[in-house]
């Protein structure tokens, strides 16, 4: 595996069409269907998906089938042939918005690559995933109103990276595990801290509408840097070292 082959640059929070200002609802009009053609109930479906994105990045869970579909621009009884509650269109759009890329795993454990441009190549990728309107929008609504939802992608995120990334930091510098459960947890708030300034920067832009540097690559560099430089000491005190 190259770093090339995986790292599709975070620049793309720029150019992606689908990226629009948080107060933006223009994308959220136009009607389901050009008239004069019809649509496969597969490519209905999608656009409905594609919408309720849209709309839930802007106004988060709440209204009823019947004001969603209103605001989707279809009829609540054809949004119920492909969605039979408002629950399954949920499942739906998060199951869309929230997609992993398997190779990030395999990147992480590629020992053949240095440890800094692994953790660069990973957390550029990740962030030209994660650093859009609609994945933190979403994101962050869930986490406030749909109990749980978020879980099960958190859980993924500490088993496939978090716990590999300290894995590979102490096989790095030659440290042993951490020597209890308790100091496992300390190494994962090294990593949270890592991974929560990412984070934050799309917070920054599509909750607070406040600017943000136009270097995200460079940017994350940094904060790899960083990270690199205090771990080793921190990661020492979980080990048992001096």
């Amino acid at each position: 595996m190259t770093l090339r082959s995986i790292m599709p640059t975070s620049k793309a929070m720029k150019t992606n069409p689908r990226i629009a200002a948080p107060n933006d609802a223009a994308a959220e009009t136009g009607p389901l269907e050009t008239p004069g053609k019809r649509l496969t109930p597969q490519a209905r479906e999608k656009q409905i998906v594609i919408k309720a994105i849209q709309h839930f990045a802007t106004h988060g869970f709440s209204g009823s089938t019947r004001e969603l579909a209103r605001q989707l621009g279809v009829t609540q009884p054809l949004l119920y042939r492909y969605f039979p509650n408002k629950e399954a269109l949920i499942d739906r759009v998060y199951d869309e918005v929230y997609q992993w890329d398997s190779r990030w795993e395999e990147l992480i454990k590629d020992r053949s690559i240095e440890l800094k441009p692994r953790l660069v190549s990973f957390y550029t990728s990740y962030a030209s995933v994660i650093l859009r309107r609609e994945w933190i929008r979403i994101f962050i609504f869930a986490g406030l109103t749909r109990e749980g939802i978020n879980n099960k992608y958190l859980a993924k995120l500490r088993e496939r990276v978090f716990l590999p990334v300290i894995d590979e930091i102490r096989h790095s510098h030659g440290l042993p595990p951490a020597n209890d459960a308790a100091n496992r947890e300390t190494d994962l708030e090294l990593i949270w801290s890592l991974h929560a300034s990412i984070f934050y920067i799309g917070v920054r832009k599509w909750i607070y509408d406040l600017p943000i540097t136009d270097d995200i690559d460079g940017l994350i560099e940094r904060l790899i840097d960083s990270f690199l430089y205090g771990s080793p000491h921190a990661l020492q005190d979980t080990s048992g070292g001096s």
